[in-house]
């Protein structure tokens, strides 16, 4: 209830240099404390005019600070909501990235296998004309396999007794045979090259049999017939071989 009137009102008495508790007890003994009251509401006044506009304002600033805290507390809600939406889609984005990646790699290695297998067919391309040569002639050679392992095994059986002409009589003998028989062979059919390869021919030159086919021939009959051969070999050249031949395979010699 105190006013600015009732404290214009004191101000006389509050400026007085007898107005105070040391004189009012000399003068007024209990009540003395009526003294300092008075100058303590007063001064309440003074303060509390001032401070009054600013718990006003404090307030004021508490309610907007709670409003604004509830803002931010909503604010902060719908930032983690689009922060999770953002982490998910993201994670969306990285997966599709690293697709995207991984059918980049397969596309480059398929486009990478493609240029090579075109290098390849184009690389191939001058060789169809031999395979289809080579698959004819791969298909004639079935047709006359029998005859020409006919020939061979003919060869084999019968002719080392022979001389080099007799046994090329008796092979256009037998061709003949055959011829009658309806029986297909290889007319360019090389004996030699059926029965043996160039790699052995060349190992067996060094281990000492002669290069001419006759000897050749001999070393075929030696190492492919079933029955065991009777060598006539006046030069030696023979024995020389097969002492080489199966030096490795314990041979013994009788003088």
């Amino acid at each position: 209830t105190i006013t600015g009137e009732t404290v214009e009102l004191l101000e006389p008495y509050l400026d007085m240099e007898d107005y105070n508790l040391e004189t009012a007890k000399k003068v007024c003994g209990n009540v003395a404390g009526l003294c300092s009251w008075t100058q303590a509401m007063a001064y309440f006044y003074g303060i509390n005019k001032e401070v009054l506009p600013l718990k006003a304002n404090l307030a004021l600033q508490e309610g907007r600070l709670a409003a604004a805290q509830m803002e931010l507390n909503n604010a902060q809600i719908q930032l983690e909501e689009k922060q999770m939406e953002l982490d998910q889609v993201q994670a969306m984005y990285d997966t599709a990235m690293k697709e995207k990646q991984a059918l980049l790699d397969d596309a480059e290695a398929c486009r990478r296998k493609m240029n090579n297998a075109t290098a390849l067919i184009e690389g191939l391309g001058g060789e169809k004309l031999r395979w289809t040569a080579s698959s004819k002639n791969f298909q004639n050679q079935i047709i006359n396999l029998v005859g020409n392992v006919l020939l061979a095994t003919g060869f084999l059986s019968y002719s080392g007794p022979f001389n080099q002409e007799y046994r090329n009589l008796l092979l256009e003998l037998w061709k003949k045979e055959m011829d009658n028989s309806k029986i297909p062979y290889s007319k360019d059919l090389n004996i030699t090259g059926m029965l043996v390869d160039n790699a052995t021919v060349g190992e067996w030159n060094l281990q000492g049999l002669p290069n001419d086919d006759l000897s050749i021939q001999n070393g075929i009959i030696v190492t492919k017939a079933s029955r065991y051969p009777l060598l006539i070999d006046p030069q030696g050249q023979g024995k020389i071989w097969i002492k080489n031949k199966e030096k490795n395979n314990g041979l013994q010699v009788n003088s």
